[in-house]
């Protein structure tokens, strides 16, 4: 629990404090982008390969090697020397977290006897939404405190001793497990995938201060090539020793292609979101971080809150209904949150945020625990641990693509209103009109999840949810709970 605590909450504390590493750190725009993306890269392209090496080699020892590792980086990062150093340390921390993530719940199920599962899963939740509360609100009261002068670095500096805790606690309490059967290793997919990503993403962030060379253009267009490689390359694996990166043949399943289309399109919506949305509050506005992180508190609440109904509550009533409802919900919150920013401007108070915040809020509340079980529905048993791994790893995928996005649909409308020493209102008023543009963008995705959700299953299937209470499960079912 400590370690997907301390995971959670590096994802949200470093937005708030991203305009105040780009002032004292000197840091460029394509830097920031890279400070988030690079990290969410990392840890999708190491997901699945990560569960694995956990299968193969043990989850206790790779989760204390994750956690160290993750402790490590998070020092270099709070002491990086410059921009470049804090991007590398975060792609090495990204690394670290896909080594210790998947073991969380891996060492959950090894260790817990069905009939108590229940009460530990519930207390996961609890921290998931605890995290995702306490990093915003974290990451900015650590940059307003500037503790010991050391401005932002101490929102990365917090994890050492939480993580020395979690080694040392880790070691003594957990007991080492390994699947009686693992698959191997595919590590020709994972370069194919990340240098297919990478061939996408940088010229995506870096293209707009280039100028778009024709190069950038090559290289995206080169990624396509890379994935296509990477589809032929799995077919053989599959059929050589049945161990591919990703198993090609779960993509027949219609449930499961729609929604790892959703999940992934989802990840691109709040990639896009989170980073604009800091940058408008704290550039545009002008706000502190303090003020910034305390304006996104009812957002966190509403997830939190609607994420607890939509699994016990609606989807067992209205099934697929419940997640596109929340596809509208966070459409309209969208929708209204861009009307305030146009009608209040640089005016616009954190009180009158609160109502599209929520409505966002209880929008995502509603998509994001029930997808899961709505993709694997109709996956067949013996795949679920693919399929759970897979669905984290587009997420991840997802969110990296809207934070390389985030140069064209932001800072590009931001370039055309921003002229050389502009004044303070001026500045703020290209911030604003990017953001409202950004979110139309964000708006337009949520209509096109709405539609890719008719391909879901109706209700959810009973088998997958069944799963924790196995007595006795084998090890081709553990993964399911991954999911």
């Amino acid at each position: 629990m400590t370690a997907a605590f301390m995971d959670l909450v590096d994802v949200t504390i470093v937005n708030v404090a991203i305009p105040s590493i780009q002032r004292e750190a000197g840091a460029t725009f394509s830097q920031i982008q890279w400070i988030t993306a690079g990290y969410a890269l990392a840890f999708a392209a190491g997901l699945i390969t990560g569960g694995r090496l956990g299968d193969i080699h043990g989850r206790k020892r790779l989760f204390l090697i994750g956690i160290g590792g993750f402790t490590l980086a998070s020092a270099l990062c709070g002491f990086a020397a410059n921009p470049e150093m804090l991007v590398a340390s975060r792609i090495l921390q990204g690394t670290m977290a896909a080594l210790m993530v998947p073991q969380v719940l891996s060492i959950v199920h090894a260790t817990f006897p069905a009939h108590e599962r229940g009460k530990v899963f519930g207390l996961f939740g609890a921290v998931v939404g605890l995290g995702a509360v306490t990093g915003p609100l974290l990451g900015a009261l650590l940059t307003e405190w500037n503790l010991f002068g050391l401005e932002w670095r101490p929102i990365f500096l917090i994890n050492l001793p939480v993580g020395i805790a979690g080694l040392i606690l880790g070691s003594r309490f957990i007991t080492e497990s390994k699947a009686p059967k693992a698959l191997k290793l595919d590590l020709v997919g994972v370069a194919l995938v990340t240098l297919g990503l990478l061939m996408l993403l940088y010229p995506l962030t870096r293209g707009r201060e280039l100028g778009w060379p024709l190069w950038g253009y090559v290289s995206m267009a080169g990624a396509l090539v890379v994935l296509a490689a990477l589809v032929a390359y799995e077919r053989r694996k599959a059929a050589r020793d049945g161990s591919p990166l990703v198993e090609l043949s779960l993509f027949k399943v219609k449930s499961f292609a729609a929604g790892i289309a959703v999940q992934t399109v989802f990840g691109v919506a709040l990639g896009i979101f989170f980073l604009v949305w800091t940058l408008y509050m704290q550039f545009g506005l002008g706000w502190s971080p303090l003020k910034a992180g305390l304006t996104g508190i009812p957002f966190s609440i509403a997830v939190s809150t609607a994420a607890g109904m939509s699994v016990q509550k609606l989807v067992p009533r209205f099934g697929r209904k419940v997640l596109q409802a929340g596809a509208l919900v966070m459409a309209i919150g969208v929708l209204l949150y861009i009307w305030e920013a146009g009608r209040y401007g640089l005016s616009i108070a954190p009180w009158q945020m609160a109502l599209p915040l929520v409505v966002m809020g209880v929008g995502m509340g509603l998509i994001v625990a029930p997808l899961t079980d709505a993709i694997l529905s109709d996956v067949p048993r013996e795949h679920a641990g693919s399929a759970s791994g897979l669905i984290s790893t587009v997420q991840q995928m997802g969110n990296a693509l809207g934070l390389g996005l985030v140069s064209v649909v932001f800072f590009g409308v931001v370039d055309d209103r921003l002229t050389e020493g502009a004044e303070r209102t001026a500045a703020g008023m290209a911030f604003a009109d990017g953001f409202q543009h950004a979110l139309g963008w964000v708006a337009v995705v949520m209509g096109a999840i709405f539609l890719l959700m008719f391909a879901l299953p109706k209700r959810p299937a009973q088998h997958i949810e069944g799963a924790a209470d196995d007595p006795s499960p084998t090890p081709e079912k553990e993964p399911a709970l991954v999911g």
